[in-house]
């Protein structure tokens, strides 16, 4: 049973650094807080506010999903208008219930192509209370306590995590549920990604994301750090097995 522990600032800096070392990450990890009010000490997004769509969408990135983005190299403070412009994040981050998106032109072009269908939308998981403010920076940096550590991670990258985390949830479409599934129902879940996400993000095809729970991570980072010290020496075996086949006549 994985316990859930309260770290302080320096602890999460040092559990980023070990959980990078242990997965050799090549983006670092971004800590996430939904927060009740917005804090006096991070700076707010300032990008400019898009201009609005004809069904009165806007925001300052595409989607939410894009903050994950900026947040690997500077921390800031988003308010829910900020996220205004991608229903699907607006539902999963809990910044509108599915009632007051539905109606939205995006929704509607996702219905219609067949992406996902009503029986589906209505099941996405979703946080269930309303923040006023949510905090982005990589954890490294450790501005403050995150509710959930987000990783972008490749193939070998999810082994690892799928060894050392045995109930790892995998994710499919919409990519931004997983932070819902870590925030509130306590899970590390990766996603393979989605097209919504994969467009507005420019993520590479060869990533997938991780959401943790942020009272989880040290459990988490022990047992990547013990899974990651088995896998090099099984690989080390193999290497070194395959030297016959090299060296044959």
């Amino acid at each position: 049973m994985e316990k859930t522990t309260e770290h302080s600032l320096s602890d999460w800096k040092l559990l980023a650094e070990n959980l990078s070392h242990s997965l050799h990450l090549s983006v670092a990890p971004i800590g996430i807080a939904f927060l009740d009010q917005a804090p006096t000490d991070i700076p707010a997004f300032d990008e400019p506010m898009s201009l609005p769509s004809e069904d009165g969408r806007a925001g300052r990135v595409p989607a939410s999903c894009v903050f994950w983005v900026k947040a690997a190299t500077a921390t800031f403070t988003t308010s829910p208008n900020d996220h205004g412009n991608c229903s699907v994040g607006r539902y999963t981050h809990g910044l509108a219930s599915f009632t007051e998106v539905a109606d939205k032109a995006d929704i509607a072009a996702l219905l219609e192509s067949g992406w996902v269908n009503d029986s589906v939308v209505g099941q996405i998981p979703a946080i269930s209370t309303r923040a006023k403010a949510i905090s982005y920076g990589p954890l490294a940096d450790a501005a403050f306590a995150p509710d959930v550590v987000l990783l972008r991670v490749n193939g070998r990258q999810l082994m690892v995590l799928s060894d050392a985390v045995p109930q790892l949830r995998i994710e499919g479409k919409p990519q931004c549920h997983i932070v819902a599934l870590a925030k509130e129902y306590n899970q590390v879940a990766a996603s393979v990604g989605c097209a919504l996400s994969r467009a507005r993000t420019g993520m590479g095809a060869d990533e997938m994301t991780v959401a943790i729970p942020g009272p989880r991570l040290a459990a988490v980072v022990e047992a990547v750090r013990q899974t990651a010290a088995v896998d090099t020496v099984v690989a080390k075996y193999a290497a070194d097995d395959a030297r016959r086949f090299k060296e044959r006549p």
